[in-house]
């Protein structure tokens, strides 16, 4: 391993580089048309409406990924029972996202910063029990609204440089209305990575991920089922784990503030508990009780920056 490999994963570790590694990397795209936005995401709806209504999430969710040398894309569509309006006035803030990142089990904290022309979001991703945002890998992301119309929104979270040299990360979110009280919505996270990261990936799938599997379901010998599992399996559920804090987000906001965190994090492990063989990781108790402290350091941490 090189000298940088070698100091990142003695600074931080080799289970917190993992975890920051998988839900953080993306694959280096071009930026995507957003020309007639609304009639493309649309059309994507009835071409899988009939899975919408019947997959193995027994929700309006669709999954679909690929994979190919060194890069894995996921595309997860969903129907949000709220009026576009709703939707695109929660998602659109920066700010919001500090409410809705910190429910994924593997983000220990949040922090907004918001410009004229630019925002960012600073994510400290590390292991699943609690940490303290200074042992976990920070990344600065640039927040974007790409394009924000009547009927369609686009957002783009992106980074150059990520953890054991990874680069361009992106995360894409894109809504639009089917009537006055439904939404539909795609997210999109990518990830590629280069010979540091996968010396990483090698050693986590040998050991602490060899058990753990995705959501697709691929054939094997002998016409065989079987979960996807490796780098692909990872993306999935850690793309599912975020579909359901956003989903989490938009069904809390009838609370008053002052119990929406709490009401959020329950929603959240809740969600995730229905899919115990991809995304358990720990009971519910020690979940709730490492978010509340995790929430404490964010809300220092965000003081501290003077924002």
């Amino acid at each position: 391993m090189t000298g940088t490999g070698q100091f990142l994963i003695g600074r931080f570790g080799a289970v917190t580089l993992c975890a920051a590694l998988f839900f953080w990397c993306g694959v280096g795209l071009a930026a995507e048309p957003v020309t007639n936005g609304e009639g493309a995401l649309l059309a994507k709806h009835s071409a899988i409406k009939a899975r919408l209504e019947k997959n193995q999430f027994g929700a309006p969710i669709f999954l679909e990924s690929t994979e190919s040398h060194g890069s894995v894309r996921v595309d997860m569509y969903g129907v949000f029972s709220y009026p576009f309006d709703v939707v695109r006035d929660a998602l659109q803030s920066p700010a919001n996202w500090c409410d809705i990142s910190p429910l994924h089990i593997n983000i220990k904290a949040c922090t907004s910063k918001s410009g004229a022309e630019q925002s960012q979001l600073t994510l400290y991703s590390g292991r699943k029990h609690y940490q303290p945002p200074s042992d976990a890998y920070p990344l600065k992301l640039r927040f974007r609204v790409v394009s924000q119309q009547p009927r369609y929104l686009h957002l783009s979270l992106d980074a150059d440089d990520g953890p054991l040299r990874t680069k361009d990360h992106r995360i894409t979110l894109q809504a639009a209305p089917l009537d006055s009280r439904r939404s539909f919505l795609r997210f999109s996270y990518t990830y590629s990575h280069g010979p540091v990261a996968r010396m990483a990936i090698k050693s986590y799938f040998s050991t602490l991920g060899r058990d753990k599997v995705g959501f697709s379901v691929v054939g094997g010998k002998g016409g065989k089922q079987y979960y996807i599992a490796g780098v692909r399996g990872a993306i999935e559920r850690n793309t599912v784990r975020y579909y359901l804090a956003l989903q989490t987000y938009m069904d809390t906001l009838k609370y008053p503030e002052s119990r929406r965190f709490e009401q959020r994090i329950s929603r959240w492990y809740d969600l995730t508990a229905r899919y115990q063989r991809q995304l358990k990781e720990m009971e519910k108790a020690d979940y709730l009780a490492g978010k509340r402290l995790e929430r404490a350091n964010q809300l220092a941490l965000q003081k501290s920056e003077g924002r």
